[in-house]
């Protein structure tokens, strides 16, 4: 048998050899971690359908920012469990809000951390929605006010950077206006500009208390079965001016974050999301799958399809891992 000048085991032979030419890394300063925070003092709660991760109160803020820093992991995303909800979401702008009240516990306890804050109003409203109901239907327009609020709110808490997850048209210029113009121009927008209506969002449904009471997100949220789509949310996004472009979910979606990082130089993010790290955690409970490197290729594979930043439940595992 004649074989090829070229064999490509040459270069795989020992670790030393796969490490020298390693095409894509992870590193601890891209990953993101999210944080459930809810009313109360000394609570810890973890959620059933997805192992180690908690609701906490504010007072423990402190402690999680300083594990996340210890590690490397240098940025936090907020999620609010509000103690009453209405039909407008309007606790999501209160000035003494849950998210920020925590905002303002974490830039006192560890300044150096970067807070980004989800902008959503499903948490806050009642019937679980992510914004206004009209006639029985999310009215789109009526909805951006109450988004802008929410996210010039969390600026005046000490946001470092806002990340509207709505899916409403036209919030990325609302939001960048109203910032703009209250003296907030240096805070970047992180929009969820490609968000899909999965399967893959339940356990974050159980955890944040937000799932619809009626109906579905399918009138907002994008079809699975669209891609190009994606690149006209992305254009309108960009030309509104959002400073990062994210998709979500992740794993089932990497020709979307593909094509992003083809289109447009800004930041690409990807949200590995509820479903994707139960899915995770569950088969490795079972025993059916190596829980640290199924975690750590998965991972990898969102930076290989061009994610600069990764939201993930595995921040600090993936961190742990990183420093071995």
């Amino acid at each position: 048998m004649v074989f090829p000048d070229y064999r490509p085991r040459r270069l795989r032979k020992n670790e030393a050899f796969r490490s020298l030419i390693r095409e894509t890394h992870i590193s601890a300063s891209q990953l993101v971690y999210p944080l459930f925070v809810l009313p109360g003092k000394n609570i810890r709660e973890e959620i059933p359908s997805m192992p180690g991760v908690f609701r906490i109160s504010v007072d423990q803020l402190a402690g999680e920012a300083k594990e996340c820093l210890s590690l490397g992991v240098n940025s936090v995303i907020l999620f609010g469990l509000p103690e009453q909800k209405d039909a407008m979401g309007s606790g999501a702008h209160a000035k003494s809000g849950i998210i920020q009240q925590a905002i303002k516990e974490l830039k006192n306890k560890a300044p150096q951390l970067m807070v980004i804050t989800d902008v959503c109003l499903c948490e806050y409203t009642d019937h679980g929605h992510c914004g206004c109901i009209i006639g029985n239907e999310v009215d789109n327009d009526a909805t951006l006010e109450i988004l802008a609020k929410t996210a010039l709110s969390h600026a005046q808490a000490g946001a470092d950077m806002v990340a509207p997850s709505d899916m409403m048209d036209g919030r990325v210029a609302e939001i960048r206006g109203i910032l703009d113009e209250n003296n907030f121009d240096s805070i970047p927008i992180m929009s969820y500009t490609v968000k899909y209506a999965s399967a893959f969002y339940g356990p974050f449904r159980d955890a944040a208390d937000c799932a619809p009471q009626f109906g579905d997100r399918r009138s907002y949220q994008m079809d699975p079965a669209n891609s190009r789509e994606a690149l006209r949310e992305a254009t309108l996004d960009v030309d509104e001016g959002a400073d990062i472009l994210m998709v979500k979910p992740a794993m089932a979606y990497l020709d979307i974050i593909a094509r992003l990082r083809e289109e447009f130089d800004l930041p690409i993010a990807a949200y590995h999301v509820s479903g994707e790290y139960a899915m995770i955690k569950a088969a490795a409970a079972n025993g059916w799958i190596d829980e640290e490197k199924a975690m750590a290729e998965t991972l990898l594979s969102l930076r290989r399809a061009g994610a600069d930043i990764i939201v993930t439940y595995f921040a600090k595992d993936m961190a742990r891992l990183l420093r071995r």
